[in-house]
């Protein structure tokens, strides 16, 4: 079973601070002394709010992942615990982001080095000005897996409405329901007769 990020939205008081950390754990680059006029800021986790809920939405590592399942390059693969990007195979034709039902997959552009890259062939006219066209990837959370600290949005959340539940957590939790309600069939178990 794969790890997953939830949120509690009745703990989220939609303060963003678990996107700064998510740029801030997946950018070489100090977001903060960035030229403000072109920030690149892109969470792989975006805080929705609504008239009745605000909470973040992520990917849920889904187990039968319908991104992977779709992927014609085979770029979206379960590795450890989690359901992964390869950034460098990814051809950003954007069929993973159309059935992610969490809508969890984001389209932004692909850095090496701290640069910007672009397509080699592609161009593209805005403007009346031709350009080479930036190379857009897919991405999404990976649960901090490089930084082994675990996922950065949980760790910085100042009111723990996001919680990482780890596949021992929900078997655990799982077998305690389960004796309870073996508990609560012994207590009838003389009043049930089939």
């Amino acid at each position: 079973m794969n790890s997953f990020v939830i949120a509690d939205p009745g703990l989220c008081i939609g303060c963003h601070t678990c996107e700064v950390a998510c740029v801030s754990a997946h950018s070489a680059d100090n977001m903060f002394l960035q030229q403000e006029e072109n920030p690149d800021f892109y969470p792989r986790l975006r805080v929705m709010e609504t008239d009745q809920v605000t909470a973040p939405v992520q990917c849920r590592q889904c187990e039968d992942a319908p991104c992977a399942n779709v992927c014609p390059n085979g770029s979206i693969t379960n590795i450890g615990s989690s359901i992964s990007i390869n950034q460098d195979t990814c051809i950003g034709c954007k069929t993973c982001m159309l059935v992610c039902p969490f809508g969890a997959i984001a389209m932004v552009p692909e850095f090496r080095g701290g640069q910007k890259q672009v397509q080699p062939g592609l161009r593209s006219n805005t403007n009346g000005v031709w350009a080479r066209k930036e190379r857009l990837v897919a991405s999404k959370c990976d649960l901090c897996e490089e930084s082994g600290n675990g996922p950065a949005c949980v760790q910085i959340c100042p009111t723990h409405a996001l919680q990482l539940v780890v596949p021992d957590d929900v078997t655990m939790d799982t077998a305690a329901k389960r004796a309870a309600s073996a508990q609560t069939l012994q207590q009838f178990g003389g009043l049930i007769r089939f």
